[in-house]
């Protein structure tokens, strides 16, 4: 089975040469017609029971608008939707229990948004045909625990409730006190609860459009929560959150299973994910061409499966490589030559202040930095990057710093290409940058897209790349992980470490991704404090040390998977949970 798949927002015929495409296909040229042109709407398409999926059409598009893969043929029955000829296609539907929460993997652009709609009533899927009628879908789901519930969908006895996963288009259709908002959406009685949960008490009297990302994702999360329906969806919920504000917002999710409800959650920290989470999903494919949902497994050995990149019950690799963590209990402390001492700042705004100590740092370390929203943490970055003056102490040094700030502006009204090459040109043409960076997060994909148009995980894979082609001494790196999938996430740390220890350089980096922190780290340095008031700024610490400082202050214990090496959150009060707290060991025993 062939699947072709054009991206029309990228083809471009006028530019081309009046279609390339079809020129270029041997079926074409030898009188057959794998792929026509519709002249009513301008457009190639590929007609895929002609097309002998040889991929010159591929390769020769200039826009790399065109994407032909092979796939089983018995994935044909399982054909769940598909937008159109040659647009995307879904395959296989997640399963939806009462009473349980079920977690859904994988890169985005695979279809997790297309499965929510249909199991909200939003979209009737077609089959891959033409028909679309509830009573098909139903003879075809026939004998699976979904015929059930699209039975209940189509007579309209299910309620889904959907947290949809970009909060900061709220603003644009949501207007008002959140007070109000949070009123009209209390159908369950729980109001005074949620504020007190959610800790909202502070802001139900600002407008909306004044809330900051990490407040509009509490109170889009607690307006779900508060509304009565049968089946709830929550797209990333952990977005602009810490670590503690998202283990606050996992037992409240929790509560709605506990209640009989039924949950589904798409999540990209796969420590939330793994607390949260009673069985998951894993979605693979080609973003944009196709997205295949596995079956149904328990959630250790789901994400387990997703590190290895292999199924092994469908025999499919997804992935070319596995991802492994660091199995001991913490790495060594760099030993090497010292980069630069800073000394200890103070930042006072009046109504907050940062006391930072002074520290070290080496050439070839990565720094995590953790700790709550509000305490300073990108306060701290922006005076080591010289934005910010200090109250007290001075930044003086002669190093070259490069900074990725937290929250990105598309100002620049040129392509991908046209930025990177002005940042540096001779290293966006270097063998070894596009394997260690530029390959492994996408980026030559992008290489022809304005920057304006770019979504946010685009936008933010670009910067972290820009930030990184930066000749610099320290590179000064905030909230990476933000918009971007697992697969993303761990290659973009991946890409971090090894071109700070490959060329000697040092990276701090902002993250609220336990994993990630985890995975990049070799040092840490902790804030702790009073979130909006003060905050407090340690001096990099070993993993263990920092580690162990930071979970005693947020109230969890991690241990580790025995056969990734990834930390895994203990459910609060467990066994293991209460020998480590007693233990004082918080940090993957």
């Amino acid at each position: 089975m062939r699947v072709a798949v054009i991206n029309y927002d990228r083809c471009n015929p006028d530019k081309c040469g009046h279609f390339l495409c079809e020129r270029v296909c041997p079926v074409n040229r030898m009188g057959g017609e794998a792929i026509i042109i519709d002249e009513e709407d301008y457009k190639p398409i590929i007609q895929e029971t002609s097309c002998t999926g040889c991929g010159i059409c591929v390769h020769k598009c200039p826009f790399n608008a065109i994407t032909i893969v092979n796939l089983p043929e018995q994935l044909e029955e399982d054909c769940v939707h598909r937008y159109g000829a040659n647009a995307f296609v879904l395959y296989r539907l997640p399963v939806v229990r009462n009473g349980s929460i079920t977690g859904i993997l994988g890169p985005n652009g695979t279809g997790k948004t297309t499965a929510v709609k249909i199991l909200a009533g939003e979209i009737t899927p077609n089959l891959c045909s033409s028909n679309e009628c509830w009573d098909e879908v139903i003879r075809a789901f026939r004998g699976n625990e979904l015929q059930n519930y699209f039975e209940k969908l189509k007579n309209k006895q299910i309620k889904a409730i959907v947290k949809p996963q970009y909060i900061d288009l709220i603003p644009r259709v949501v207007k008002g006190r959140v007070r109000d908002l949070l009123k009209r959406a209390d159908e369950r009685g729980i109001l005074e609860d949620i504020i007190d949960d959610f800790e909202l008490r502070e802001i139900l009297d600002r407008e909306i459009q004044q809330l900051s990302g990490g407040e509009l994702q509490r109170v889009a999360i607690a307006a779900a929560v508060a509304r009565e329906g049968d089946f709830y969806f929550f797209d990333e919920p952990s977005s602009y959150l810490d670590i503690r504000q998202r283990l606050k917002i996992a037992r409240a999710i929790r509560r709605l299973a506990e209640q009989g409800k039924a949950v589904l959650v798409v999540e990209h920290d796969l420590a939330v994910l793994d607390y949260l989470s009673d069985n998951i999903h894993i979605v693979y494919g080609k973003p944009g061409a196709y997205g295949i949902f596995s079956s149904l497994k328990g959630t250790r050995v789901g994400i387990n499966i997703f590190l290895n990149g292999y199924l092994p019950d469908e025999n499919v690799r997804f992935r070319p490589y596995e991802i492994r963590f660091t199995k001991q209990s913490e790495r060594k402390a760099q030993s090497g030559d010292i980069l630069v001492e800073y000394p200890a700042l103070v930042k006072d705004y009046g109504g907050f202040r940062l006391e930072a100590d002074g520290g070290k740092l080496h050439i070839g370390e990565v720094v995590g930095i953790v700790g709550p929203n509000g305490i300073g943490k990108t306060t701290f970055v922006k005076m080591l990057a010289g934005v910010e003056e200090p109250t007290e102490g001075e930044v003086e040094w002669e190093l070259e710093v490069s900074y990725k700030p937290q929250y990105i502006k598309a100002d620049y009204e040129g392509t991908v290409f046209e930025l990177l090459s002005k940042v540096n040109a001779s290293k966006l043409m270097s063998n070894f940058y596009k394997t260690e960076l530029l390959n492994p997060l996408g980026i030559p994909d992008l290489y022809d897209r304005k920057i304006n148009e770019l979504s946010g995980g685009e936008l933010q894979r670009v910067a972290i790349t820009a930030c990184l082609l930066k000749d610099a001494d320290l590179y000064l790196i905030d909230e990476p992980s933000a918009h971007l999938d697992v697969e993303q996430r761990l290659a973009v740390s991946k890409a971090i470490r090894s071109l700070m220890a490959k060329n000697e350089k040092t990276a701090l980096v902002v993250e609220h991704d336990v994993l990630m922190i985890d995975y990049i780290s070799d040092r840490l340095i902790v804030f702790d404090g009073k979130p909006g008031r003060e905050g407090k700024a340690s001096k990099p610490m070993p993993m263990r040390e920092g580690m162990n400082f930071f979970l005693s202050n947020v109230g969890i214990t991690f241990r580790r998977d025995p056969e990734t090496g990834r930390p895994r959150a203990n459910k609060e009060g467990s066994v293991k949970d209460r020998e480590q707290k007693e233990r004082g060991e918080y940090y993957y025993t």
